[in-house]
């Protein structure tokens, strides 16, 4: 069994391990000499790392995607884990189990797929159900659907993914369509299990997760309303009013031009399913940002550029006993900067917790010289009269 995982390093500890490459950039210092900047990585997650000397050794041994045998030290610089590398060497594939290495939902696909299938088999609408029933009828594709990520990095970036991403919204598009009134139930069901259906083809995950050459081209957007496109021509009793209804909520979903969607949401549904999109995407990752901060001390995350912002560390902050109560208004309380200093090397780094200024009495207020007999006249006429 691999041992240790990326989540089980500990900060000022010398550690060594197998890793995939995820990420490979050769670099220089401001000596010329080069060293190597690495994203490391295993099912439990990523980690930085670096190997600043003889690193012209090894560069040339491995590529992207290849296993590594490290020893190197952990630690955190600018409140962010980051692992120095002492010793590289390139690993056999061969000897390698793949499923130590790609993150993996903690649900087993087939149950989630049979609770797709639930979903689609309630629904009362015939061309949105035999829709559905064909698209999934394509074993490669309903075994994509079952395997994908739903995203490369910022939520939901494990196999299975997808499918948990879209059963998590299924919920929420039931519990939604039944507080608001003249939503049809399944033309939202529909848009939450085709929206994202793009993603089967524009994300790689045989080594590691990538975009594929068609991903990086069109976009899961587009692919998706191809895909969908081409079963519905398949149905010629398809209502034409109802297809443009179906490919808009694929079209739309990210809700704004400026984050990739072709259209807004133009209808009541489309506007539902880009909100609940967005919102279990937001939240699957803010609880990540929590889960996987545990080597960095304080109560703050680590900046976050999906989210844009540090998280607080809701329970480490409610059990911390050492804090002085907060006197006086909030406004007075440390709070996270809002806009983080970047690096060199425009990557975003933590924000510093902001230190209060003790509170000094107000100066006192002069009152302005008056520069011509107009001002004082005016003055004169603004004073009270007894």
């Amino acid at each position: 069994m691999k041992s240790p995982y990326v989540s089980d390093l500990l900060a000022n500890q010398i550690a060594t391990g197998t890793f995939l490459v995820q990420h490979k950039e050769i670099r220089q210092k401001r000596t010329g000499e080069s060293y190597l900047s690495l994203t490391l990585a295993d099912k439990s997650g990523d980690l930085d790392a670096k190997m600043w000397d003889n690193a012209a050794e090894v560069m040339e041994t491995f590529e992207r995607d290849d296993f590594v045998r490290v020893k190197g030290l952990l630690q955190v610089f600018q409140n962010r884990p980051q692992f120095t590398i002492h010793k590289l060497q390139r690993q056999d594939a061969a000897q390698q189990d793949l499923a130590d290495y790609l993150p993996a939902s903690k649900r087993d696909p087939a149950e989630m797929f049979a609770e797709l299938q639930s979903r689609i088999s309630s629904m009362t609408n015939p061309h949105l159900k035999a829709l559905l029933d064909s698209i999934f009828a394509d074993e490669a594709l309903a075994k994509a659907y079952r395997t994908a990520p739903a995203a490369k990095q910022i939520h939901h970036a494990w196999l299975g993914g997808l499918l948990e991403h879209t059963l998590s919204l299924a919920a929420l598009a039931e519990s939604t369509a039944a507080h608001y009134a003249g939503i049809d139930r399944d033309l939202l069901m529909t848009g939450v299990i085709l929206h994202d259906i793009g993603k089967t083809r524009e994300l790689g995950y045989e080594r590691s997760f990538a975009y594929t050459a068609e991903g990086q081209l069109l976009g899961h957007i587009v692919i998706g309303a191809q895909l969908v496109d081409e079963h519905i021509r398949r149905q010629p009793e398809f209502p034409p009013k109802l297809r443009l209804l179906v490919q808009h909520l694929i079209l739309s979903h990210h809700g704004e031009l400026a984050y990739g969607s072709p259209k807004v949401p133009l209808f009541p549904e489309a506007l539902l399913l880009h909100h609940l999109d967005n919102m279990d995407s937001k939240m699957e990752a803010m609880r990540a940002l929590i889960a996987n901060d545990k080597n960095l001390e304080g109560t703050w995350t680590s900046y976050n550029s999906a989210l844009d912002r540090a998280a607080l560390k809701k329970d480490r902050w409610l059990q911390d006993q050492t804090a002085a109560p907060v006197a006086g208004p909030v406004a007075d309380s440390p709070v996270p900067s809002q806009v983080p200093p970047v690096d060199a090397a425009s990557h975003p780094v933590a924000p510093k917790l902001v230190t209060p200024v003790a509170t000094q009495p107000p100066p006192q207020r002069k009152e302005p010289a008056i520069a011509s007999p107009f001002g004082a006249k005016l003055l004169s006429a603004l004073e009270p009269k007894s």
